[in-house]
C-alpha cells in the first residue's frame, strides 16, 4: 500500500474515511477547491467519468482551501454525489500527495503505483488514464 493512503479523515458529509481502505484497487483522487473556476468546469466530466467507471475505479474528491459548507454546496451544485469527497480543510491529504494547487489528480493502480498529475487534464486525457486504470 502506498504511504500516501495512510490517513484517516472526514468526508464533506461528516463520515469517517480511512485511506487504507482504498488500497489494492484502482483509485483516482481529484483535488479541487469550491471557488476554483477550472474545478467548476471539470466537475460535470468527473461526475460522468465516475458513473462510467463505477465498480471498476474508485473516485475520491479531495476538497481543500475552503470550509465544509462551501464544499457541500459544490458537490450539490455539480451533482457529484456519485463518489465521496474528503473535507481536507487543513490540506493534510493534499500535502501527502505533494499537491499545492488545484485541479490535480492522483491515479493509483491496484498494485499501489501512484501517478500524480498537477495540471488540468482534458476529458480525453482523463478518459485514457481511467481506461488504463480500470
Amino acid at each position: 500500500m502506498p504511504d500516501q493512503l495512510k490517513f484517516t479523515t472526514k468526508t464533506v458529509d461528516g463520515k469517517d474515511l480511512n485511506g487504507a481502505d482504498l488500497a489494492g484497487k484502482p483509485v483516482v483522487l481529484w483535488f479541487w477547491a469550491p471557488w476554483c473556476p477550472k474545478c467548476q468546469r471539470e466537475a460535470p466530466g468527473m461526475a460522468a467519468a465516475s458513473k462510467e467507471h463505477s465498480g471498476k475505479v474508485t473516485f475520491l474528491g479531495v476538497a481543500a482551501q475552503d470550509k465544509v459548507p462551501a464544499m457541500q454546496q459544490f458537490v450539490q451544485k455539480y451533482n457529484l454525489q456519485s463518489f465521496q469527497h474528503i473535507a481536507d480543510e487543513d490540506s493534510a491529504v493534499w500535502k501527502r500527495f505533494g499537491v499545492t494547487a488545484q485541479p490535480a489528480y492522483a491515479f493509483i493502480d491496484a498494485s499501489g503505483k501512484v501517478d500524480i498529475v498537477t495540471s488540468q487534464l482534458s476529458e480525453q486525457d482523463l478518459k485514457q488514464r481511467l481506461s488504463k486504470l480500470a
